[in-house]
């Protein structure tokens, strides 16, 4: 299992990991917004152009705002383009509710945890 995380201004921590099937699994923790936004596209573009799928687990993110839900929406497209899958999972309260409000649920899929992600 390969790790890689970098500290975001102490208020986004950003961890990747990589699955036996070679898998990235973007773990975040602090809030998503203009201040980790670039590095967590950076991330998560990485990811999409060297793994088969990616799952971002947002059980930890309290916060979402618009600069991460266009980073989302990047990385989905870059994933689309490549033919590769990429997943949200275990968004909190807060963060599910956004990503209900501007309709990231319907472009990109959505699941209740990091497992259901990797099994679907």
């Amino acid at each position: 299992m390969d790790i890689e995380g970098a500290a975001v201004p102490e208020r986004l921590l950003i961890t990747r990991t990589t699955t036996g099937d070679d898998v990235s699994i973007v773990t975040l923790a602090g809030e998503v917004d203009l201040d980790g936004s670039s590095r967590l596209r950076d991330v998560l573009l990485s990811s999409v152009q060297s793994a088969p799928g990616t799952v971002v687990d947002f059980g930890e993110v309290g916060f979402l705002d618009s600069s991460g839900i266009n980073v989302l929406i990047s990385a989905h497209r870059a994933a689309e383009s490549r033919g590769v899958w990429f997943r949200l999972a275990a968004a909190r309260d807060a963060v599910e509710r956004v990503l209900r409000l501007v309709g990231v649920d319907a472009l990109i899929d959505c699941y209740p945890s990091v497992e259901r992600a990797l099994t679907a």
